[in-house]
């Protein structure tokens, strides 16, 4: 997969690469208004329980990108996609910010120029 659209993290004990997909961007255009309110919107959310949330759901949108990919490749034997409970559980607040770190220092999620 690209290197410069993807992310690893660990959720529990396995390893997901988040992806940003073009299907994964009109999501999140239609959630945030463009990738480039999104930034501002992790980083302003009004209360904390609404921070998680926001970061749960782009977690698991994008780990969910690569699984999706995977299943249309290899219809035989399906990966079975993350929810935003399985996300939850599986991890801690300490994860949670180091996933918003990945996404942001690695710059997986960046409006391409002229979007």
């Amino acid at each position: 997969m690209d290197n410069e659209r993807t992310t690893v993290v660990t959720i529990g004990n396995e390893e997901y690469t988040l992806l940003l997909t073009t299907k994964a961007t009109k999501e999140i255009a239609g959630r945030y208004g463009g990738l480039e309110n999104l930034g501002e919107k992790l980083m302003k959310s009004e209360n904390f329980e609404m921070a998680i949330g926001e970061i749960v759901w782009l977690i698991t949108l994008l780990a969910n990108q690569s699984i999706l990919i995977h299943n249309l490749k290899d219809k035989m034997h399906p990966n079975e996609m993350l929810t935003e409970d399985v996300v939850e559980l599986l991890s801690t607040p300490v994860d949670l910010a180091g996933y918003k770190t990945a996404i942001t220092e690695r710059r997986s999620i960046r409006a391409p120029s002229g979007m």
